[in-house]
């Protein structure tokens, strides 16, 4: 008979048996009621679906989305207090098939001796493959555990549809500055769970500097304060946490970036649609933020050439190359002054006129290509190098544009005959597009005039 859990139950509070005093601060300062949790209003506040079900003791499995540091463990930690239930953890980082084994058989036999349900939480989940995610589904199904899974990435990208459709999708957001002061103050003034005994001074300053610092992200401000604690100075009876000591622990720190997932996406993605919209500030803003948290600045010169492409084109032709020269000035210059030649870059980019004809063009020009089949070169256009092709025609009848006025063979077709009708690129009328678009109304009216003669 497996050995019932170490979990005891008192009243609204959750009671994890054994010596918490040497646990790291995050770890002793979760939450053992909804009261004590921070954050999360959007889910959890008064009359909200998902804190009633919580508190009537009927949860449902479900997937927690969320940057790290915003109270997911604690979260399902939660919920097997409500449901009265075995809390089982399993990462999958850690974690394969044996683990998973090992969870559900100790669940089903936590059911049948106790006649309880197990919250089975799943770190990480998104590392599992589709295999590995499978392996829960039935005993979702028949109510073996309740599945909380807990990821950094966007589950529709990284979870299995089966898995999905057992499970509602609930975000936690990034934690406030006034949330992570209430939590810091809760910390200072805690004498059982937080540093309330070591009488701690910090002034309000100096709280926020850390606030700020953690990002976002309460483990990282608890583990912040917790190494200031072990470096406060003895001041009159109080142990003073000063700006220097903020200052030594806090370097060093970056923001949140996550090199290949949601949030470097995410990033880049406002970097590029601030270029796009034309906003100076937001494109030195975003680029910014993700060189600080440790993007490589090369990355956002490539996208530069991109956008130069996609969203500039022949709008303005000269902002291709100042990316390609910021990307140049970058690899002979190094970090510090070629920073700047991309965050000049940036800014024209951002400030020239835009245009995604080309891009239009060219995505319309595939489509065509892909639909249309094999369609025969015009015999006009087709070399004829040997005699053999001269004598079927090839080349009959082209006429050589430099032998003709303006340089421009009015009427000759360059397309196959099906395709005679067909446009492609239609410049806007904003830049250097301008000139371009007069041009090709003038050489559209020649053809029209030469159809005529014809």
């Amino acid at each position: 008979m497996p050995a019932k859990p170490d979990i005891k139950y008192q009243g609204d509070l959750l009671d994890l048996q054994g010596d918490t005093a040497s646990a790291p601060l995050a770890d002793r300062m979760r939450p053992n009621s909804l009261d004590n949790y921070i954050g999360q209003t959007h889910l959890l506040g008064e009359g909200k679906p998902l804190k009633t079900a919580l508190e009537s003791g009927n949860p449902h499995s479900m997937i927690l989305w969320g940057p790290p540091g915003v109270g997911k463990t604690t979260f399902a930690r939660l919920i097997a207090h409500f449901a009265k239930a075995q809390f089982l953890s399993i990462s999958a980082v850690l974690s394969g098939v044996k683990e998973i084994r090992q969870a559900i058989d100790q669940a089903r036999q936590h059911q049948q001796v106790f006649q309880q349900t197990t919250v089975l939480f799943v770190d990480e989940v998104h590392r599992f493959n589709k295999s590995q995610q499978d392996a829960f589904l039935p005993y979702i199904e028949d109510g073996t555990f309740i599945f909380v899974g807990a990821t950094t990435e966007n589950p529709s990208f990284e979870l299995n549809n089966a898995l999905l459709s057992r499970a509602r999708v609930y975000l936690l957001k990034t934690l406030s500055q006034e949330e992570l002061l209430q939590l810091l103050d809760l910390v200072l003034q805690d004498n059982v769970r937080g540093l309330g005994r070591q009488n701690l001074t910090i002034t309000s300053d100096d709280r926020q500097y850390l606030v700020t610092a953690a990002d976002g992200d309460a483990r990282k401000m608890l583990n912040l304060i917790e190494i200031a604690s072990d470096l406060a100075v003895e001041t009159e009876g109080k142990n003073v946490i000063d700006k220097e000591t903020i200052t030594q622990v806090v370097s060093g720190t970056t923001r949140r970036f996550d090199k290949g997932g949601d949030l470097f996406y995410d990033q880049i993605s406002a970097f590029h649609k601030s270029v796009r919209g034309s906003s100076a500030d937001g494109a030195l803003y975003w680029m910014s933020r993700m060189i600080e948290a440790g993007c490589d600045p090369l990355y956002i010169a490539r996208r530069l050439l991109a956008i130069a492409s996609e969203d500039i084109g022949n709008a303005d032709p000269r902002a291709m190359q100042i990316a390609l020269n910021a990307w140049d000035a970058f690899e002979r210059l190094g970090p510090a002054e070629g920073n700047r030649a991309i965050a000049q870059a940036a800014v024209y980019c951002a400030l020239a006129p835009k245009s995604n004809a080309v891009y239009t063009a060219l995505k319309s020009a595939m489509t065509c290509a892909r639909e249309s089949g094999s369609l025969e070169v015009p015999i006009h256009l087709r070399n004829a190098p040997t005699q053999l092709m001269k004598s079927m025609g090839y080349g009959d009848q082209y006429r050589y544009s430099h032998n003709e006025p303006e340089a421009f063979s009015a009427g000759q077709a360059y397309l196959p005959t099906e395709l005679a009708d067909s446009q492609f690129y239609f410049p806007q009328s904003r830049g250097l597009e301008i000139k371009l678009k007069e041009k090709l109304e003038y050489l559209q009216s020649l053809n029209e005039k030469a159809g005529k003669e014809e």
